[in-house]
């Protein structure tokens, strides 16, 4: 009988003993975690306006020339340095062999396997574009050609997807001559759709080569 009813007492303190290691923390008697009613609570949320992050130690990309850059790497890849496409265009902002080439680029492989080659590739093309197509610039920048304002970001981006003569011709043409590349996507999509970006300060250099 002594035996059976240690066995109870027993299971009595293991249970006590348990359930006071789930016992809720009383958090209504912390200091800490109260708010009082005069203080509000922050919270930061992306945001377009570079004055939101005047304190942050992410920099703003926002519309300038990073941003234009970026924008166009995640339209052409995703962002995939190694990535090849069906047509053979490769790296981050799918470049092709020739263009590589003019660039003074002659190796695929290493062009692929390195991140910042292609960072200064994308640079160095941005500059022979704009010295191709100055004149275009000056005079249908800030113009509305097939529905789209005409900008300079708006101008390379569309150089960089079917190059500058197809740029040439499509607003020349007052944008009646469609141009598209290889899948379909139109001169006029990355005119309106890279907009507004800052790539004034990029030299204009039609022998840009990639050191």
């Amino acid at each position: 009988m002594i035996n059976k009813w240690s066995f109870y007492i027993g299971i009595f303190v293991v249970v006590g003993f348990i359930s006071t290691a789930f016992k809720s923390v009383d958090t209504l008697n912390k200091k800490e975690f109260h708010v009082s009613e005069k203080e509000e609570l922050g919270y930061q949320f992306p945001s377009l306006k570079s004055t939101d992050y005047l304190n942050q130690s992410t920099p703003f990309i926002g519309k300038h020339f990073v941003g234009f850059s970026e924008a166009i790497g995640i339209k052409e890849s995703q962002g995939q340095y190694k990535l090849v496409n069906t047509l053979g265009y490769m790296g981050k902002y799918q470049f092709g062999t020739s263009a590589l080439r003019t660039l003074g680029i002659h190796s695929n492989s290493e062009f692929l396997n390195n991140p910042l080659l292609q960072e200064k590739a994308f640079i160095a093309l941005v500059k022979i574009n704009k010295s191709k197509l100055q004149d275009i610039i000056e005079n249908y920048r800030g113009k509305t050609i097939d529905g789209v304002k005409i900008t300079e970001s708006g101008i390379l981006a569309a150089a960089h997807l079917g190059g500058a003569g197809s740029v040439r011709k499509y607003l020349e043409s007052n944008g009646k001559k469609k141009c598209r590349d290889g899948y379909g996507t139109s001169i006029k999509s990355y005119l309106k759709q890279f907009a507004g970006y800052e790539t004034q300060n990029i030299i204009a250099d039609s022998t840009a080569k990639v050191k």
